[in-house]
Order: C-alpha cells, then structure tokens, then sequence
C-alpha cells in the first residue's frame, strides 16, 4: 500500500477536520485540538514539509522508520520531508502538547533553508525522541505561542524574518537539550560504548572484515538499533570523536596488534582488516601513526 502523501499544511488541517491554516506555509497547532485517530488512518504517512512535535499524555503509538515507540511520557521529535511514519491509537485520543509544521517554501531564500539540515535530529528514529524537564518544556512551548501569535497578527514584511528567527532559537535549544540529554543518560551511553566497542572488536577478530571490507556507519549503526545520526552525536558527545573515527582507531589498534604478533605481509594484514588495495591500508595507517605499516613493525625488530 502506498503511503499517503500530504503535500501541503491546508491538505493535514483538512484531513485532520482542523479549521483552515492562517497562513499556507507555517501552522502551530495544539494537540487537543484533534481529538481523535481517523477509522481511515492511513497505515504509513509522508509529508513535504518539516513537522516540530512536543508530545505529552498520549495514549498513541507512533512508527518511524522500522520503529515502534509508545508515548507514555512527554517527548520532542523532529520529522524532516519524505520521512516515513505513522500514527496508531484505538479511537479516542488523550494527549497535550504542540506541533509546529513547516513548508520548506517559507525557508525560502533565507539561509535557514540550507542550514536546517544540518540539524542531526531529524534524522533520528521516535525511540531517540528529544525528552524535557519542566523548565526546557516552558521554553519550547514559549517559543510555538510566539511563532503562532506573530502569523496570527497581521502580516507585514517583517513577520518571516521574525518566525524563522523563532524557528531558529527553537533548533539552537533543541540542539542544546539533546546534548544534555546524551550527557545526563550516561548508564544506558556507557551501555552502547561497550556494545560498540564489543561489535567492532568482533567485527575485525572475525571473517567479517576479509568478507564484507570495512564495516560503514549505517551497518555499526542498525547493530546497535540506533540512527546513524544519534550514535554519531552520542559518540561526539561522549568521547569526542565520530563514529567513522571509532572504526578507523579499532582499525589501526588491530593492524597494529598483527604487525606487531604475526608473520603475515602487509597486504594480507591489509585484506583481513577489509582493504582490497594495499595502498589504500598504507595511507590510512600513516595517516594514523606517522608511520607506515612496514617502519611501524620495524620498531618492533
């Protein structure tokens, strides 16, 4: 079954039975105001425009990407265009909160059109859902009765400037409060760390190496049931480095360990670890060490 599409913010009001957006382009709407899941609920939803959501008290699940979350207490999730989910719930709805949408046309022209991007979170799953303290909670709410107050006043040639400059500060402390909420998890962190750790270390002791090259961002990623995008800000957060930085160091530790313990040439060494070509495996170590492979064992001689 395809997905259904809503390629406007009038076409979700419509479809929710909400009265017509103020503006085409940008709607605030409070959760209490859909009191219900449709009989028609569509099984998988995409929308062409970005949708900010801060949730509480819902009686709903929702599906992101392959996953299934259950909103049993407050959450803040960030839906970027053409990403895929839905919404599931037995009829009547109980829940509080905002939800801002987007159309990329009201960007337009503005460098926040290119910059959003670069905002990881909207490229995480609901199960990486942005979770708020009363106090950070306030501060978001603030900023949505602000961008719903400025569209809903009358519309002069500074009210864009002054939404996107909302929109912006709302991105800014989302930002913010993701890495704390990285720093303040730090049990259930230290758990992926040691996973990771465990994963790559069973990665390059193994075949898998030799038989499938490097292991890539997207396979660590799904093995650990997170986004590429969380675990790469998780890992920022935590230690400083980048996911493809994690790989590259347990890399080199483990050429390291068969240069130094083994027989075995350069260029099987260089298989093993998931290198076709030798040189590619040369540059990469010296690039590491400041030294090549074949200095590196000399050391050791």
């Amino acid at each position: 079954m395809q997905p259904y599409r809503f390629k406007t913010i009038s076409d979700y009001h419509q479809f929710r039975g909400l009265p017509k957006p103020e503006h085409p382009l940008i709607s605030v709407i409070n959760f209490e105001s859909i009191p219900y899941i449709r009989d028609d609920e569509p099984k998988a939803i995409l929308q062409d425009y970005y949708a900010i959501a801060l949730k509480n008290n819902v009686n709903c699940r929702m599906k992101y990407g392959q996953q299934d979350y259950d909103f049993d207490e407050g959450a803040m999730l960030f839906i970027a265009p053409g990403q895929l989910f839905s919404v599931q719930a037995d009829g009547e709805l109980t829940h509080t909160g905002w939800m801002l949408l987007v159309h990329p046309d009201f960007l337009w022209n503005f460098p926040l059109a290119k910059t959003i991007r670069r905002y990881d979170y909207f490229g995480y799953s609901v199960n990486e859902a942005l979770f708020l303290s009363e106090k950070e909670e306030l501060t978001i709410t603030s900023i949505l009765r602000n961008i719903e107050q400025e569209y809903r006043n009358n519309i002069d040639k500074f009210s864009q400037s002054i939404i996107i400059t909302q929109i912006e500060t709302l991105l800014n402390y989302a930002k913010r409060f993701y890495q704390r909420q990285f720093i303040t998890r730090q049990i259930a962190n230290s758990q992926i760390l040691e996973r990771l750790e465990e994963l790559l270390n069973a990665y390059y002791d193994g075949d898998a190496a030799a038989e499938k090259g490097l292991p890539t961002v997207k396979f660590i990623a799904q093995s650990l049931n997170l986004s590429p995008n969380y675990l790469n800000g998780l890992l920022k957060a935590q230690t400083g480095q980048s996911t493809q930085q994690h790989i590259h160091d347990r890399l080199i530790e483990k050429a390291k360990e068969r240069l130094s313990t083994t027989e075995l040439s350069v260029s099987e060494i260089a298989y093993e670890l998931g290198y076709e070509h030798t040189q590619s495996f040369s540059k990469i170590f010296k690039s590491k060490t400041n030294q090549s492979p074949l200095e590196f064992r000399a050391g050791f001689k």
